[in-house]
């Protein structure tokens, strides 16, 4: 078992080296779309997990990302192992990134819940007491 540390530094090379590969390597115009935006590697080092974006949001675009990492796979882990310095080349698994999408949906709520405050702000700047008396209880009151 490898130091947890030592597979954090392998995972951020293995992101340079996938990211360099898709755009001196690999040869199709569909790849230029791809964002490799982080790896991961377990702790054995024997298998290594890419998370990318693409920068096109329609479907045809990401699942054309997907064609062109499945079809060169064995191109972007031999760049990998020609370029690595273990004993053992790591398989790869690509997988979409998904925190993008989430962001812009937080975005969106926090639109609106300040959309939200404004229009509260507004209500409330004009806005009285219904009566003088606290609605509170006093300590006279008990």
């Amino acid at each position: 078992m490898a130091d947890p540390a030592r597979a954090a530094r392998l995972a951020q090379r293995i992101k340079v080296i996938i990211a360099e590969a898709l755009r001196s390597r690999v040869k199709d115009e569909r790849a230029e779309l791809i964002t490799v935006t982080d790896s991961r590697v377990t702790n054995d080092l024997q298998h290594a997990t890419v998370y990318y974006t693409v920068m096109a949001s329609d479907e045809d675009a990401k699942a054309g990302a997907e064609e062109v990492l499945d079809a060169n796979r064995g191109v972007l882990r031999h760049e990998m192992g020609r370029q690595l310095n273990i004993r053992l080349t790591p398989t790869l698994e690509f997988v979409p990134d998904e925190i993008p999408e989430q962001a812009e949906h937080l975005e969106d709520i926090l639109r609106k819940a300040r959309e939200q405050d404004e229009k509260v702000r507004k209500l409330r700047e004009g806005a009285e007491p219904v009566s003088e008396d606290s609605p509170y209880r006093s300590q006279g009151d008990q």
